[in-house]
């Protein structure tokens, strides 16, 4: 099935008043209030992160973490390639939304319809709706995205049953430059107690900066496309930086069952001179 341009429609936000604020003002003030308490950073802007997609009460300081020093790239970065585990409808492959652009209470993000003409052929991405609907692990990503980028367009995909490989061809269709910014949205390890959470967790860290693509749907919800992006990025050399590693326990919830949470950034490694 492909995307009719010709009958536009906007995907409404379906988790504002659950997962983060449905005010603006209040959703933007407590961006501003997150992202402002990460310290400055220097070094090269990362071409994808890895960030968590749980309520902002809960997850939000951690993304802020990944999220902040994209703000050094404030209008150049102009294509978004977001990637997120389905929660509510299960789906073979990788789902694109047949709308034309995502809504939040900051405004309207634009689909890129030349990115969607570019993967569409592939036989592992198909249109659904329904898998983008309810799905909170792509939204609760674009406030960020909005208010540290500025204006981008934006390339949804829900991942579904999909192989690691699949993953990484429509990443590679989606590369780009520096205009473009891959997103890949995932929690860590689910109601496990506090300190089995924070040894789990720092173990499926160690993966992930290993780029070892075998990450497991215990270690991670989003392992399918956090496993693209592993092979994705051992093809284009790039190495992984761990930003934060923290749980619910240390932000909002009791330590009885918690949910980890990782921010990380993958980066062109620094060319050395000899």
């Amino acid at each position: 099935m492909s995307v009719n341009p010709s009958t536009p429609h906007i995907r409404p936000p379906a988790v504002a008043d659950m997962f983060y604020p449905g005010s603006a003002p209040v959703l933007a003030r407590d961006l501003r209030r997150m992202l402002a308490e990460i310290p400055p950073v220097s070094g090269t802007r990362a071409k994808a992160i890895i960030a968590p997609h749980a309520g902002y009460i809960y997850s939000g300081p951690i993304a802020a973490s990944v999220y902040s020093p994209l703000a050094a790239s404030y209008g150049s970065i102009r294509r978004v390639v977001l990637l997120g585990p389905t929660h509510r409808v299960a789906v073979n492959g990788l789902a694109l939304p047949a709308a034309s652009a995502f809504a939040t209470p900051l405004g309207v993000v634009p689909i890129d319809r030349q990115a969607v003409a570019a993967i569409e052929p592939l036989p592992q991405v198909v249109v659904s709706d329904a898998a983008h609907a309810h799905e909170h692990s792509l939204e609760v990503q674009l406030p960020f995205l909005q208010t540290v980028l500025g204006e981008f367009a934006l390339l949804p995909l829900a991942v579904g049953r999909a192989s690691a490989t699949q993953v990484a061809e429509v990443l590679e269709c989606l590369w780009g430059g520096d205009e473009t910014l891959i997103v890949i949205s995932s929690d860590l390890s689910h109601y496990l107690p506090y300190a089995a959470a924070r040894q789990t967790d720092s173990n499926t860290a160690r993966h992930i900066l290993a780029l070892d693509a075998h990450i497991d749907h215990q270690q991670a919800c989003g392992a399918t496309p956090v496993n693209g992006l592993l092979l994705a990025a051992r093809q284009h050399d790039l190495e992984a930086q761990l930003i934060d590693l923290r749980n619910s326990g240390d932000t909002a919830g009791d330590r009885s069952r918690v949910v980890g949470y990782g921010a990380f950034a993958f980066n062109e490694k620094p060319c050395h001179v000899h």
